[in-house]
């Protein structure tokens, strides 16, 4: 599956390079980083823009000007590949991220034949087939607009059929008729000339659907790609994690375990969990880790972070952690009752008040060269690495489970953080255990060295 093409992976969230190995993630939006590692043919970066957690306009703006940075930088835009890597469960802006890459192209003298949509995560169970979305919930598959994700308060949708979601989410603008489809049937009976065929009439930025129920399905569809981009046409894709994975010229995961796990000398011999995630399974996971009893809790307080106690509330948990890990792992969580408003700029004020509160704990304790951290919920996860721990660059050494919870190493960080294993793990992954079961990973890596 390998090709002359660089692939520039913007991920809105930090959880996008879950399906591949030995690849570079920017946690810093400095297209320097991208220019750098995508100077030879055939290489492949994510850029993690965290673009989920912005505003429509300011989210297109992002995308606009990385890739606009990465082609001026001197990486020609004939060959590049970008993708808008998002969620599997359709949250997200669907629209105005391709958009907005396909109007950067063209300024600078490409114009995108396709957009392609591939939302499977294959690993995660969910899949499209017959047009139609579907997510594993409780192990059945289910209609994707008949889940909770579909009930998003920021970015909900009413139709699983994929080219009826794009009319809706459009507003419209782009009609279910009009878009193409790239059925299971033609993938495995046609094989790859039938999806060249289909391919090769798109124009003009039409949206083209993939149906996907396993990685062979992808990866047909991404010869055709690689031989009509050989031949000067231009796509682009929106995908979730397993598409990027042919993509980038991978065909297997790569599972890490605690003997592949290296830990530097000069650190300490225990870790840190960092969670912010919400959802109700990350609040299951916490409650699996601490019924081990493997950790030492550290609870930080979100009323004590919204009024005048915050600065000694961050003093007591910040001395509390760093005494911790001379003796023990340690968990540190925002407390689970949430701080409700019906004002969302004021709801958008008190969640922006917690995260900067983890950040902080983070930086103050980084110095101390805990073993390992973990971050558990997408956002939490880039701010921890991005703002936290001062990552610029890492490379993705694998994964915990095929295609779940990825193993960074920073390649460009503070040096108390080089080559400190940073886990990013997803808010809505993994079983009740697994939070706890990444942890036990981890600590018998610090026993191996």
């Amino acid at each position: 599956m390998a090709s002359d093409r660089r692939l520039l992976v913007l991920d809105d969230d930090p959880t996008g390079s879950q399906c591949v190995a030995g690849i570079d993630v920017a946690f810093d939006d400095d297209p320097a980083i991208p220019i750098g590692v995508l100077s030879e043919p055939g290489s492949t970066c994510f850029v993690l823009t965290n673009t989920r957690a912005l505003d429509e306009d300011d989210a297109a703006a992002m995308n606009r000007r990385i890739v606009g940075g990465v082609l001026d930088g001197g990486i020609p835009a004939r060959g590049l590949h970008v993708v808008s890597r998002s969620d599997s469960t359709l949250r997200g802006h669907v629209i105005a991220e391709p958009v907005a890459i396909a109007e950067e192209l063209a300024a600078h003298g490409v114009d995108v034949d396709a957009i392609i949509l591939c939302p499977a995560m294959i690993e995660a169970g969910r899949f499209t087939e017959g047009d139609i979305h579907y997510a594993k919930v409780d192990g059945e598959a289910v209609e994707v607009a008949d889940t909770d994700f579909a009930r998003d308060a920021t970015f909900g949708y009413t139709n699983s059929d994929l080219r009826e979601f794009l009319q809706e989410r459009s507003g419209g603008t782009v009609r279910a008729a009009d878009v193409l489809s790239i059925g299971l049937d033609d993938i495995r009976s046609g094989g790859l000339p039938r999806v060249r065929e289909i391919l090769s009439g798109a124009r003009d930025r039409r949206w083209v659907v993939v149906n996907a129920t396993e990685y062979s399905d992808m990866e047909v569809v991404t010869a055709a790609l690689t031989e009509l981009e050989a031949e000067g046409r231009a796509f682009i894709s929106r995908c979730a994690p397993s598409f990027v994975r042919p993509l980038a010229g991978q065909s297997e995961a790569r599972v890490v375990g605690a003997e592949t796990i290296t830990i530097p000398d000069g650190r300490l011999d225990h870790g840190l969990v960092v969670v912010g995630s919400h959802v109700g399974l990350t609040t299951q996971q916490l409650r699996a880790v601490q019924a081990r009893g493997t950790l030492v809790e550290v609870e930080l307080e979100v009323p004590s972070l919204l009024d005048e106690r915050r600065a000694e509330h961050l003093d007591t948990v910040v001395a509390t952690v760093r005494e911790t890990l001379r003796s023990d792992d340690c968990v540190v969580y925002t407390s689970r009752d949430l701080v409700s408003t019906d004002d969302p700029a004021e709801s958008l004020a008190i969640a922006r008040s917690v995260s900067d509160a983890v950040v902080e704990v983070v930086q103050r304790v980084r110095e101390a060269r805990p073993a390992w951290v973990v971050a558990k919920g997408g956002i939490t996860s880039h701010e921890v690495a991005a703002s936290g721990l001062g990552i610029r660059r890492a490379e993705v050494e694998g994964q915990f489970w095929a295609g779940q919870v990825s193993l960074f190493s920073a390649q460009e960080a503070p040096e108390e953080v080089m080559g400190m294993p940073y886990v990013v793990f997803p808010g809505n992954v993994g079983g009740e255990q697994a939070l706890a079961d990444v942890v036990d990973t981890l600590t018998a890596a610090v026993a191996r060295r």
